[in-house]
């Protein structure tokens, strides 16, 4: 949890700086004692990317396998649907459309930190503060590679009739070719793979990296397929 209550964690989902957010959660995972021999993470959509980054960023103790459902591993460019109230969702809308790259957005609406705009690829590259830097886009951070290599498994969860991810091809790390989304390049085709900024291609090489697929709409798992493919398979 982010912030002393709920409320406050629900706030942080939405308005803040994911920086200062991970590195809040590393210091409250590093000081918790049933924790220190490793844990295993699942983020249910944003979270998986948040802990992506915490993985990347974070070594101690140790993630030993990460799942990711439905987390937007390259961004989003869209926000179709909002499961947050009214207000809430109006008002990161209207960041979003004012300027996602300005600096008072990019250090307030998490939303936006992980905006990635294909048709302004380059200013994407140059303001991000969190979905440039984790993905290394400008630089390979080497740490955040042997970091994100340490994990056991990554597992991938894509829902085929996402609604709420755009794309949903951002799940498995595909995302728009710049200046074109009409084009999707999928993860193998993509530099952040080809030239393996962040670890993927060694990690895939070596059979850490899993793909899964779900016929539904955004998070419609079904509780037998999650108990049979996701804790059954990598959490026991």
């Amino acid at each position: 949890m982010i912030g002393d209550n709920f409320v406050s964690d629900t706030l942080h989902g939405y308005f803040g700086n994911l920086n200062d957010e991970i590195d809040e959660a590393c210091s409250k995972i590093a000081n918790d004692v049933h924790l220190k021999d490793g844990y295993n993470a699942i983020g249910f959509s944003q979270g998986g990317l948040f802990l992506r980054g915490l993985a990347q960023r974070c070594s101690t103790p140790p993630m030993k396998n990460l799942i990711s459902i439905g987390g937007p591993q390259q961004g989003i460019y869209g926000l179709p649907y909002c499961p947050g109230n009214v207000t809430i969702c109006d008002t990161v809308r209207h960041l979003l459309d004012w300027g996602a790259y300005a600096g008072f957005v990019q250090r307030s609406s998490v939303q936006a930190q992980y905006w990635h705009d294909p048709t302004d690829a380059a200013t994407y590259r140059e303001a991000s503060i969190f979905l440039a830097d984790i993905n290394a886009e400008n630089a390979v951070n080497q740490t955040y590679v042997d970091n994100l290599k340490k994990l056991n498994n990554l597992v991938l969860i894509k829902f085929n009739n996402d609604s709420m991810i755009v794309p949903k091809e951002s799940e498995w790390f595909g995302y728009y070719k710049d200046g074109d989304t009409s084009s999707i390049i999928p993860l193998e085709e993509s530099k952040l793979f080809t030239e393996d900024r962040i670890g993927l291609k060694a990690m895939k090489d070596s059979g850490k990296v899993q793909f899964l697929a779900m016929n539904g709409d955004h998070l419609e798992i079904p509780e037998s397929v999650f108990i049979d493919e996701i804790i059954n398979k990598f959490l026991k």
